[in-house]
This record gives C-alpha cells, structure tokens and sequence, in this order.
C-alpha cells in the first residue's frame, strides 16, 4: 500500500459558478459530505495514514477543513496561494511532503463508490512497480456519469494504456484516481503544467497501466451535477 496520497484540491472551480463564488469547488456539499471529505475518507478507509491535500483558492477553508478530520491521522497542505500550479506542478512541489518511491493521486472533483472491494486497495494489488510508473483507475466511458467528453484511453486485456487520438472517442475515462511513480516528476520545475507531462514519460517506456473500476462514479463538474450525483446514489 502506498504511504501517502495526494488529493488535488487547489482548481479554480469556474464550471461550478455561482456555488464557487464564496468557498473552493472539493469543499461543495454532495449528499451531505464534502467532496474533499469523501476523497479523504476512502484514503483513511484504506489504510493510508498520511494524506497531502494543495491549496490555492480559498486555501484557509481548506486549511480549516482539514484541520478539522481526524483520519488520516496525518494531512499536511501544499500551499499553492501565489500560484496555481495544475496538476503536474502542484504534485512536484508537493513532492517533499510526499512518502516513498510511488504515492496516490486523486482528484477532489470526482467521486466514486467503491466495488466489490476496496478501491484503493485494488489499485494496490495491481500495482507493479517492476513493471509500472503509472497505474490509473478507469472508468467505462458508458458508465461515467457526468462526464462529458470522448474518453481519454484505449486499454488492451493486459491494461496497456493508449491515449485517445485527435477527435475519435475512446472506451475509458481517466477516474481522477491514480497510483504514480514520484520519479516521473524528478527534474520538474515547480510552475504549472498537467499530469500528461509525467503520463507521456510513463507511455514512452510502456509502463503505464489501467484498472477498470468495478464500483460506481461520479464526475461533479456543474451546479446541475450535484442534484444528478445525488439522484444516482440515492437509488445506489
């Protein structure tokens, strides 16, 4: 089981205006929990102690929201204020606070109901680290609500991965969810650049690898998302 992971947490939240307007986009109520404390919780339910969560937009609501959870029993914030940083940066600058030779990154903005198993757990079991620097969680693109666009992967039986190419559609989409190698970011300055930078290294030594997740998800990108999300997990 990896020692940390990291809930990116920092976004703008523009799509989710007006409710973004006084508080960050992961601190939005979804059935009565936030969407930052839900993706917190699973760490904790899996067994991981340590958490990183960046701050950027309304960073004191996070910093609070933090301070306030018990489990994991050790969060620290990557305090991304005079810069956003994206994905790909905001995880290099993060870096110091980050434990071990690979670590979990989850996006704030998606949720998930976890399968059969354990989520996080199941990543874990898959994950290679002779084989692999980038093991993502997918989703079926026919089951993944509230997404809107083509799909980001095709995945072969062994879980190779190929990105999508130029306009077609593509089976899977990337869940938010994800085990990383920390080595794909070594020599990274710190400003603002997206995971695709640490993907494409993965994809060129063929050590990028997927999961398909077997539970339900959610992406909470609007306003009108919420009620959605809330609709689906009230028949779930």
């Amino acid at each position: 089981l990896p020692a940390s992971a990291m809930v990116m947490a920092a976004g703008l939240g523009k799509r989710m205006r007006p409710l973004t307007a006084s508080r960050p986009k992961p601190l939005i109520d979804v059935a009565g929990r936030s969407l930052l404390d839900r993706a917190l919780d699973h760490v904790a339910a899996a067994g991981v102690q340590h958490a990183v969560v960046n701050a950027h937009y309304f960073a004191d609501q996070i910093d609070a929201a933090v301070k306030a959870r018990k489990s994991p029993s050790r969060i620290d914030v990557s305090d991304e204020r005079n810069l956003l940083l994206e994905t790909g940066g905001g995880i290099t600058k993060a870096l110091p606070l980050l434990e071990g030779p690979a670590f979990y990154t989850i996006n704030a903005d998606n949720m998930w109901i976890d399968g059969p198993q354990d989520t996080l757990r199941l990543l874990a079991q898959r994950w290679n680290a002779a084989q692999m620097d980038a093991l993502l969680l997918l989703v079926p693109l026919a089951r993944a609500h509230g997404y809107e666009g083509r799909g980001d992967f095709h995945m072969d039986g062994l879980g190779n991965l190929t990105p999508r190419a130029g306009l077609k559609m593509a089976p899977f989409v990337y869940s938010g969810v994800q085990i990383i190698s920390r080595h794909l970011f070594d020599g990274e300055p710190v400003e603002p650049f997206t995971m695709w930078r640490a993907w494409h290294k993965a994809l060129e030594a063929g050590r990028m690898f997927g999961l398909s997740h077997p539970g339900l998800w959610f992406h909470v990108g609007t306003p009108a998302s919420i009620g959605e999300t809330e609709a689906l997990l009230a028949e779930a």
